[in-house]
């Protein structure tokens, strides 16, 4: 069970606004569950938001008017007849505040009004929602998380990252087709977080190292890559003084390990994974002095064994470690620390 402050620490590193100095005083509160958590830094988020202004978008209206406005709709005046009435059906583009990423927001304040939350935040939420009396709720089964930013919405990156945990985390569809609140964070959004701090981590602790996502080629020997998958690396490390890369596959389970008949193994996906990425890396750096380790990197679970073990495959180093996320929040960065400090002796 992952303590909800660090949760917080996770979700500072993730997304660097909530280091600011607004959101300090939420890193010094205590919360009973996540959702209590989310809807504190929403409250710090939207209120910052107001003093800046609530984004604008261009949206579309058809209405009739007594003035022209925008383009005539001739077919859509006379089905209406709204000449009878001296008027003309006209679309035209409004500036208007009811913009997808308001609507994202407003919808997802209205779900937290239904959670496990105190009377005051619950409180604090309907206030806030006040300034959106003209944004219109999504139907939160169907809404698009594929946004665009730009400089104009950049402030609403966070806020809508923050919805998407709370919405994906906090729905759960039952057996019969109803829908349920649930009051934790599901294996699927964790894990994305995890990933996402471990690497926002180490982009901000180590500057010497350059940390990134990075697709690894195919090493192929006739140049044929048609129909191959694209190997897409969670975390690569590479320290250039050094020549060494350290690509770590960050995993998140319930179960790190699978048992049968009383003995427990590696889920084979994710070391056929990390095995294929680390001897593809090699190959594309075979024509310098280099060298390539992979890693598994799980959070620690409840379960009796945890993988904590180092394999030498075919001149590599493959590891697999836990990450203890149930302690200090100062032990978890030594944890992280260390594997840096092994792997590339900074």
């Amino acid at each position: 069970m992952i303590p909800i402050q660090n949760i917080y620490y996770m979700l500072s590193y993730a997304f660097q606004v909530l280091n600011k100095q607004g959101y300090k005083n939420v890193a010094t509160e205590q919360f009973d569950n996540v959702a209590e958590l989310y809807s504190a830094i929403l409250i710090k988020g939207i209120s910052e938001q107001l003093k800046c202004g609530l984004g604008r978008e261009y949206i579309e209206q058809t209405e009739s008017l007594s003035l022209l406005r925008g383009r005539i709709e001739i077919s859509e005046s006379l089905k209406t007849m709204s000449l009878l009435k001296k008027q003309l059906s006209c679309t035209y583009d409004d500036f208007s505040i009811n913009s997808y990423m308001n609507r994202v927001i407003k919808t997802t304040v209205d779900l937290l009004l239904q959670a496990d939350i105190s009377k005051d935040r619950k409180k604090a939420l309907r206030k806030l929602l006040v300034f959106f009396s003209d944004v219109e709720l999504l139907d939160v089964h169907f809404i698009n998380w594929n946004l665009q930013y730009n400089r104009n919405n950049q402030t609403y990156r966070m806020l809508v990252s923050i919805c998407y945990l709370v919405i994906k985390g906090l729905l759960q569809t039952t057996s019969d087709g109803t829908t349920r609140l649930m009051d934790f964070l599901d294996e699927q959004r964790m894990c994305r977080l995890y990933e996402k701090f471990i690497f926002e981590y180490y982009r901000k602790k180590f500057p010497q190292i350059s940390v990134s996502s990075s697709q690894i080629p195919w090493g192929v020997d006739d140049g044929m890559v048609d129909m191959l998958p694209i190997m897409q690396s969670d975390i690569m490390l590479l320290y250039k003084k050094e020549k060494k890369v350290l690509i770590i596959d960050a995993k998140y389970y319930s179960h790190a390990t699978q048992a049968r008949y009383g003995t427990h193994k590696l889920h084979s996906n994710n070391l056929y994974q990390i095995f294929t990425y680390v001897k593809n890396k090699d190959y594309e750096l075979a024509t310098d002095p280099h060298e390539v380790s992979g890693m598994l990197l799980y959070a620690q679970n409840s379960d009796a064994v945890q993988p904590n073990n180092i394999y030498q495959m075919s001149g590599n180093k493959v590891s697999v470690k836990t990450l203890d996320l149930n302690c200090k929040f100062s032990d978890i960065e030594e944890q992280l620390d260390k594997i840096v400090i092994e792997h590339f002796g900074i």
